[in-house]
């Protein structure tokens, strides 16, 4: 059994995360999940400092920095929305999904992703996209009713705030909020919820929140996608491990899955 960690040691470690120009606009809830974790397991607070950081790098630094050009971003997004040439508005999202290494190996199959996997379930009338990354931008190539509800979550709250102007931009309803989404799992009854490559990424915290996760989710359907390779690019079985790992997951649910394999991305399409 671990020792209980010390309150006043977490609240340092958090402060100390937090002063890191690298972690600073992480959801300081997750920030203390995983510091009271590595502090029960370390043997002092330098030791705990260090792990945590390394586990917020697999969770999300190693996709993004947490810094993006926000304002700018949203001056540019505006503009652009004001034309209502959508192809225009196309290439500033596809610009601006670049600065997100999950959403950066997407823009290849960017054209043919979401067109395929929602063909048979459009046009969705309400989205829920966790741990979303920059996905709203790519709410342009998605199948939505014009009376669309989007709702996601992630854990930079400076990337939250900016994506919720977007949704205003292009007059969606819903919201964009940062949260740990490993402790609270959002339950707004949805069509059509995204866990893109996320799975993965929060089992490095803990190992069963894919599987509550999944549980959890009140969809009607789930799109559930894995990497294919690593982010320097080598193959190294992923896709199989993955697919595994999904099976897995189901645990003899009754849910339909349909798979699509793109080149970058494997993706299950699941009907509870």
């Amino acid at each position: 059994m671990h020792k209980p960690s010390d309150p006043l040691a977490l609240n340092s470690l958090v402060h100390d995360v937090l002063a890191s120009v690298r972690y600073k606009d992480i959801c300081p809830d997750l920030i203390r999940r995983i510091g009271e974790q590595e502090l029960t397991k370390r043997r002092n607070v330098k030791e705990a400092l260090k792990t945590t950081k390394s586990k917020l790098h697999q969770v999300s630094g190693a996709y993004f920095a947490g810094q993006g050009h926000y304002a700018a971003w949203l001056a540019e997004l505006r503009a652009v929305a004001q034309t209502e040439n959508k192809e225009h508005i196309q290439q500033v999202c596809r610009r601006i999904m670049g600065y997100h290494a999950s959403m950066r190996e997407r823009l290849p199959i960017l054209d043919q992703f979401y067109s395929s996997i929602l063909a048979d379930l459009a046009p969705i009338h309400s989205v829920l996209d966790i741990a979303c990354g920059l996905n709203p931008l790519a709410i342009p190539w998605m199948p939505l009713a014009e009376d669309a509800q989007y709702y996601a979550y992630d854990i930079y709250q400076q990337m939250a705030a900016f994506l919720h102007e977007w949704l205003a931009i292009m007059e969606i309803r819903g919201h964009v909020q940062a949260c740990d989404l490993i402790q609270l799992c959002p339950t707004h009854e949805v069509e059509v919820a995204f866990v893109l490559k996320t799975i993965p990424c929060l089992e490095q915290v803990d190992k069963q929140a894919g599987h509550r996760l999944l549980r959890a989710i009140n969809a009607q359907h789930l799109i559930i996608s894995f990497p294919v390779h690593s982010l320097s690019g080598y193959n190294k079985g992923m896709a199989a491990n993955y697919e595994a790992r999904f099976r897995e997951l189901l645990d003899n649910e009754r849910w339909t899955v349909k798979k699509f394999a793109f080149a970058t991305e494997l993706v299950f399409v699941v009907t509870k």
